[in-house]
């Protein structure tokens, strides 16, 4: 026969499977204080403040503390395990700590869902206190207790007693393998991770698409390619299954690697490709120079973001195709999607490899148009644009407007001048820069010795220079240098260029080189030449410039038998001379020519008309400068 306390029972057991809502939780336990008896009462609280955890943790834990005596340990573990799933796992640190001051007892389930809390926190004192107790209840074999110490240890940043806990373990799963292996690749112990994989294999457990994914996202984390065979191989040898993650990882980590084939072997085993997967595949392939297999990508992707315009508008921009890249950018614009800085500032670079003053003055509007006019960053890509562009005074203006400038406004601004031949201008703005407390850097210097060397002030360039190291404390790099052999070059004072080379803390390169040999063609200085010439040559043997600017050399000087010889060894050698290229916008249309090309549709209208101007020079008695024409072979 059923007692009242009985039915009350079996109705309050009832009752709690079917609560959802803290109205309920709260319904009930109004139920249970009327109906349950006193010593009955604790048992249906602890089952309530347990199931009540995966509702409000508040309203649990409260319930919990007003619990006169302590629990046994299956009434309060669900609790324990919704605390350290919630989103304040330091709640599960607190309530462990109530219920060992309470005089509550642990038992093996107790322990993982604590020591979890203690690692997403890193509270290591607790969670060392657990390592000590789980010791001493003997509870520390069981492998789910040991594997949230081992990650306890390691999320605290103690991986040396990490492994040390993993080493004791007389059997390990494939996920204890797995959590130090994490671990080892989240803290930046790569080579410990690897390592460890290999011993995983030795110990015929199979690593799973989750150990490997996050040895794949470690590698590519790093850029360490040191693994990337030997994972290819593993993949190869074993028949694992890849799923969406491990494939992403994969094929992220081999594109970023440079190795182009093996991420899109993976690619193309992706059932769905993300944006963010794709994206990766046009970038890697642009860095790897192959153009045309990013475009393929590109086009065939449905969906585009503004990092995936802008990495093909880039790639067009630093592959020198920069007409290409502003057709995207106008596709871009087109799809509605609106640029940033860094896109813009692909663009402008686009404008400047033109050298067309209409893009550039276009480009300039539509930054304006748009909301960029005070972007220190799209200012700065302006200046330099404007530069390369011929538009010196709209450079000029650019940066006379800009509402904040930098040391790259400074410095691109002094470079525009001194590129243009305004040596004056360009130290005139250094001088005005120092009086405004601008600190400059190793670029502004490059522009102010590239202006005192065009207007041949040796010894201001030369304490220029000394002022890098001893008041600014620039270490100066090659391109200082470079700048220092060309105004002695320039200046005829060739020994002191020479002297310059030799004092190098770094080897010096071809442009060096090839700096000092112009400086001896113009001045007619055929040993030095020579000697340039040879380091030109060891460094690049088929430097066709060298080649071309040594016989030249030796025409000057009518050495007729050394010019043979060099012609001769360009022959055997099929070195030929790179022809020069000339781009102008006409109407819109933008037109390429090289020396002796006839591929344009109007070229003998343009040979004739230069032949007819060529013509009136020699009748209006007009005798070119020979003097700086290269004897081509």
């Amino acid at each position: 026969m059923l007692t009242a306390s009985t039915v009350s029972s079996t109705a309050v057991q009832d009752l709690l499977s079917h609560c959802k809502t803290l109205g309920h939780i709260k319904q009930l336990h109004a139920h249970i204080l009327r109906t349950v008896s006193d010593h009955r009462r604790s048992s249906f609280l602890f089952n309530l403040s347990s199931s009540s955890s995966s509702i409000n943790i508040n309203y649990s834990l409260s319930l919990f503390s007003s619990i006169p005596s302590p629990p046994e340990p299956f009434l309060f573990n669900l609790l324990l395990r919704n605390l350290s799933r919630s989103d304040e796992p330091r709640a599960t640190i607190l309530f462990y700590q109530r219920i060992r001051h309470a005089g509550g007892r642990l038992d093996q389930f107790s322990f993982t869902p604590i020591l979890k809390a203690a690692a997403k926190v890193s509270a290591f004192f607790e969670g060392t206190e657990l390592h000590g107790l789980a010791l001493k209840i003997a509870t520390l074999s069981d492998p789910f207790v040991k594997t949230a110490v081992m990650d306890m240890y390691a999320c605290c940043g103690k991986i040396v007693e990490a492994r040390k806990v993993f080493d004791e373990m007389p059997q390990r799963d494939v996920v204890t393998w797995n959590t130090m292996i994490v671990r080892y690749c989240r803290c930046g112990f790569l080579e410990e991770a690897f390592e460890l994989f290999e011993e995983m294999k030795c110990s015929n457990v199979m690593p799973d698409e989750m150990i490997l994914c996050n040895i794949v996202s470690a590698c590519a984390r790093s850029g360490n390619t040191g693994y990337n065979s030997a994972i290819y191989e593993f993949l190869k040898e074993n028949d694992v299954r890849m799923d969406a993650h491990l494939l992403t990882a994969l094929v992220t980590m081999y594109a970023g690697a440079g190795c182009m084939d093996i991420a899109r072997e993976f690619y193309t085993k992706m059932s769905v490709r993300s944006l963010f997967v794709s994206t990766a595949m046009v970038s890697g392939f642009s860095k790897a120079g192959r153009l045309e297999d990013a475009r393929d990508i590109f086009d065939r992707m449905e969906k585009k973001d503004l990092v995936c315009w802008t990495t093909m508008i880039s790639a067009y921009a630093e592959s020198d195709h920069p007409e290409e890249a502003l057709r995207v950018f106008d596709e871009m614009c087109r799809y509605g999607t609106e640029p940033d800085e860094i896109a813009l500032g692909s663009v402008v670079s686009a404008c400047a490899s033109l050298g067309v003053l209409e893009k550039a003055t276009w480009v300039h509007e539509y930054t304006h148009r748009n909301g960029f006019e005070s972007s220190l960053t799209v200012n700065n890509a302006l200046i330099n644009m404007y530069a390369k562009c011929g538009g010196l005074d709209a450079a000029r203006g650019v940066f006379e407007e800009m509402p904040t400038k930098n040391v790259v406004s400074w410095s691109s601004m002094i470079n525009a001048f001194s590129m243009h031949g305004e040596a004056n201008d360009a130290l005139a703005l250094f001088a005005r820069m120092k009086q405004e407390h601008v600190e400059p850097n190793d670029v502004t210097f490059v522009g102010v010795l590239y202006g005192w060397s065009h207007s041949g002030l040796v010894e201001e360039g030369k304490k220029i220079f000394a002022s890098m190291t001893n008041e600014y404390n620039i270490t100066p790099k090659l391109e200082h240098y470079g700048c220092m052999v060309d105004l002695f070059g320039r200046a005829n004072r060739l020994p002191e260029a020479l002297a310059v080379i030799e004092s190098m803390p770094m080897a010096p390169n071809v442009v060096i080189w090839g700096s000092l040999m112009s400086a001896c063609r113009v001045h007619g200085e055929i040993e030095l030449g020579e000697l340039a010439a040879k380091h030109v040559l060891e460094l690049e043997p088929d430097h066709d410039g060298a080649l071309v600017l040594m016989s030249n050399i030796y025409a000057r000087e009518e050495r007729w038998d050394d010019v043979r010889k060099v012609r001769r060894g360009m022959e055997e050698k099929n070195v030929l001379k790179e022809k020069g290229v000339s781009r102008i916008d006409l109407n819109g249309e933008s037109h390429e020519f090289l020396i002796g090309d006839k591929r344009h549709k109007r070229s003998d209208e343009i040979y004739a008309k230069l032949k007819e101007v060529v013509s009136e020079l020699k009748l209006a008695g007009c005798v070119p400068d020979c003097g700086s024409v290269l004897v081509d072979v």
